[in-house]
């Protein structure tokens, strides 16, 4: 693939004819409409494109995908991890954990086709499609990480999934404990005092469950970069943990493989004005040469009950596996 054959959708904003891509945060200083993915290890793919235009997402066909899904933690292994991480919140030595397993199955297609099914039976406020050399992803996030204006951003963090509207202490518990986290985050680039949390514990409806969404905002201090923005808020507090550097370390001895884009942020920065748009790597399918990959997780607690946690990832993928299994014509 020529890097000018590379293409991104987002918002129904289209952006072609990519000139540069960059592994290095750092040219985010430079003018440009740029398209950001970083992957949950840090990993950066900064793509800067000079034709942006609103525009429906294009079509493709999808031929379905009906193998079988591998996963990286099977239920008895990810339980047992559930069973430890617990036992350590018991020692004090963490508070929450968002443990995640990564599922594959073979594609040799592209996957926009696979976006266009997600735009019809799964719309997420924050879907994108990404085709970079190398680098492809179709993703149905709900959650946003970051939005910019000027010198205002915000991120409204998700913590709490079920089938209906029935949220326990638990997942409200879990919501608060994150929403201090990303405060925290905040606080490092914003003007003293101005992170507020306008919402608190909303509820929010997506195809096949719903969710507990805050908003934490605040106003950036001045001369602020992005690697400063990314360095004091990656990755997102909802899918790591609290503390967050106890719980990076934690997900890296108890989960198999690498999250990649998942779990990561992806989204667009318009250094001409200064505003940005980027979600969180959730709901996101995205590939390994002739591999599809789809990740999955669920927040840990002390009031954590290892089967509820098993299912909650399950309930998670259910609903895009469906759309998965279907056909597209072009």
């Amino acid at each position: 693939m020529e890097i000018s054959e590379s293409i991104f959708w987002m918002g129904n904003r289209l952006a072609t004819n990519c000139v540069e891509i960059s592994k290095d945060p750092a040219d985010l200083s430079k003018p440009g409409f740029w398209v950001v993915v970083n992957t949950f290890e840090g990993d950066w793919f900064c793509a800067r494109f000079t034709d942006v235009q609103d525009a429906p997402l294009p079509i493709s066909p999808w031929a379905g995908i009906d193998g079988k899904w591998h996963s990286s933690q099977s239920q008895t292994s990810y339980e047992a991890n559930v069973h430890q991480i617990k036992e350590l919140i018991a020692k004090g030595e963490i508070y929450q954990v968002n443990l995640c397993r990564v599922l594959s199955n073979d594609c040799d297609q592209s996957l926009l086709g696979l976006a266009n099914l997600l735009q019809k039976s799964n719309p997420a406020p924050y879907a994108s499609y990404l085709s970079l050399p190398g680098l492809e992803i179709a993703s149905a996030s709900p959650e946003l990480f970051l939005q910019r204006s000027g010198d205002q951003i915000k991120s409204t963090p998700i913590k709490g999934t079920a089938l209906e509207d029935n949220f326990g202490e638990k997942d409200k518990a879990e919501n608060v404990m994150i929403v201090d986290l990303v405060r925290n985050d905040l606080s490092q680039v914003c003007q003293t005092g101005s992170v507020k949390v306008p919402s608190l514990l909303e509820t929010q409806v997506h195809p096949g469950l719903v969710h507990l969404v805050s908003t934490v905002e605040g106003q950036l201090k001045e001369e602020i970069t992005w690697t400063e923005i990314f360095d004091a808020t990656f990755p997102p507090g909802s899918v790591s943990g609290a503390p967050k550097i106890s719980a990076l370390n934690l997900i890296k001895k108890y989960e198999k493989s690498a999250r990649g884009p998942y779990c990561g942020a992806i989204g667009w920065i318009n250094t001409f004005n200064d505003t940005a748009l980027i979600a969180v790597g959730i709901r996101t399918f995205w590939k390994d040469k002739n591999q599809l990959l789809f990740g999955t997780g669920a927040g840990i607690t002390w009031g954590s009950e290892p089967l509820k946690e098993w299912q909650e990832t399950e309930l998670k993928c259910a609903k895009l596996f469906e759309v998965a299994s279907k056909t597209h014509s072009k």
